[in-house]
């Protein structure tokens, strides 16, 4: 069975707050007379209404701070009994300045609350050595101060934990979700960055298949073989999103880019520098390769596409350049998908139109 915070806080103050006032309750109603009756009536109210408001508003996540009313009733109810009453009977009252200090620290900012410190335990101090018999007794005196300061920090450290563990259980239950919105928004990236391309060969290459079946079967055959490789590879980048696992290299993914092009009938130049990049940079260059190259193919009447890479001052930079921009030659979750990739790695990613009307994407990360 699960226990509940709330609840256990709320016993361990109610046991601790009871307990500090059975005694001085009993002295003062046995030894007091009926002054002491009357004084134990007012004040109980006065004392721990206010002082269960106080918890229960700290409970529920209240700052301190604010208006003090019932404060100063709680802590008027503390003092009363040893100014009315004589110094060896309301002295025994001096166990609830340890309840009060408690709802000091949770009500009032803490610098005013530690302020308050000092004077309770000379007040305390003073009314538990006076409560002695045979006259005023240090030691218990002291034993008051010592009481004052751990059941009042008891209070405070009781209600505080509940409140801090609540607040970790919201910010656990928060960053689970923000985890599974991570996931989800990084499946539909790598769908549409990867799937999206593999679908749009497997397109450009049935449709080349079903224009040469008559006049070229050989051919033909031979590009619905290739679909269907294509098909293939599609399917397991789908099983690979899914497992969370992708690997991808950025020379592989130029050959793959120059293939489709060609197919689709659009010359390709490549450069390519000698890279000695980390397996992130290297996958983050081969991403915008293959979205630029999709979206060559897609939205663009381009005849010539050129790849390049180069290195310096500690940077790499992939363009991608194409002679005619057509449409939207990259933009929408294709360009935010690269400029999350590359941000995630400290670098950028631009794309616009050329002096000449074709079209440029760059991606610039670290190296």
């Amino acid at each position: 069975m699960r226990i509940n915070p709330q609840r256990l806080a709320i016993g361990v103050i109610v046991l601790l707050s009871v307990g500090f006032t059975v005694s001085p309750v009993i002295v003062i109603a046995r030894y007091g007379g009926a002054a002491g009756v009357a004084v134990l009536s007012a004040v109980l109210p006065g004392f721990f209404i206010p002082h269960f408001l106080h918890v229960r508003a700290a409970l529920r996540g209240a700052e301190p701070g604010g208006p003090v009313a019932g404060l100063v009733v709680q802590a008027v109810s503390a003092y009363a009994p040893m100014v009315i009453l004589p110094a060896e009977v309301g002295g025994f009252w001096w166990g609830t300045q340890a309840i009060l200090l408690g709802s000091v620290l949770l009500r009032l900012r803490l610098p005013l609350a530690l302020g308050c410190l000092a004077p309770m335990a000379v007040v305390d101090f003073i009314a538990a050595g006076s409560a002695d018999p045979q006259g005023f007794n240090p030691l218990v005196g002291f034993s008051a101060v010592t009481t004052l300061f751990v059941t009042g920090f008891v209070i405070y450290g009781v209600v505080r934990l509940v409140v801090v563990s609540r607040e970790l259980e919201q910010a656990r239950t928060e960053l689970a979700e923000a985890a599974v919105l991570r996931e989800r928004l990084r499946i539909s990236r790598d769908l549409h960055d990867g799937l999206g391309s593999s679908l749009t060969a497997v397109a450009l290459k049935g449709d080349l298949a079903r224009r040469l079946v008559e006049r070229d079967p050989e051919a033909a055959r031979a590009e619905l073989s290739e679909l269907v490789h294509v098909a293939r590879d599609a399917a397991q980048e789908v099983r690979q999103v899914a497992r969370g696992y992708r690997e991808m290299s950025l020379r592989e993914e130029v050959h793959r880019a120059v293939a489709l092009l060609e197919a689709s009938g659009v010359s390709c130049q490549t450069n390519l520098a000698e890279l000695r990049v980390s397996g992130p940079v290297d996958e983050a260059l081969a991403w915008a390769v293959r979205e630029g190259i999709t979206n060559v193919v897609r939205h663009s009447r381009a005849t010539i596409c050129s790849i390049t890479t180069s290195a310096g001052a500690g940077t790499v930079r992939l363009e991608l350049v194409n002679d005619r921009a057509h449409g939207r030659s990259v933009g929408g979750n294709g360009l935010t998908g690269l400029k999350e990739r590359a941000g995630g790695l400290g670098g950028s990613v631009s794309a616009g139109r050329t002096e000449n009307g074709g079209f440029r994407l760059a991606m610039e990360v670290p190296a």
